[in-house]
């Protein structure tokens, strides 16, 4: 079964262009490394819940959307493999400082998940 990162993030929505730019770059090396699929998404449907949410996970502030997303991978050690490369990558540099990005880094929550269900 693949193997997947999933993430979630809170973007100012004036950083939009910015924070694509830079996914379509990321996404890219990904790929040529080995990731089967990168997606991104912006919510569009997101509401606070009572409990929890993608808002209230993200403590999203005022002018923010949620991002939500994925990267799939042959199995867990391929993404091993993958994102050593990746995290080597000189075209990526600049996004591995937190001053450099478009979001707030200390907001991002990710993990790896075994895939179950693929249908």
């Amino acid at each position: 079964m693949p193997y997947v990162d999933g993430f979630v993030l809170p973007l100012p929505t004036k950083n939009l262009e910015a924070y694509k730019k830079m996914s379509h770059a990321c996404g890219a090396v990904w790929k040529e490394y080995g990731a089967l699929e990168y997606r991104e998404c912006i919510s569009d449907d997101v509401k606070p819940g009572e409990h929890t949410s993608f808002p209230q996970a993200v403590k999203l502030e005022e002018g923010e959307s949620v991002v939500f997303a994925w990267i799939v991978y042959e199995s867990r050690a391929k993404r091993d493999e993958v994102n050593e490369k990746v995290m080597k990558d000189p075209r990526l540099a600049g996004f591995m400082k937190p001053e450099e990005l478009p979001f707030d880094g200390k907001r991002m929550f990710w993990g790896g998940f075994e895939m179950i269900v693929d249908l």
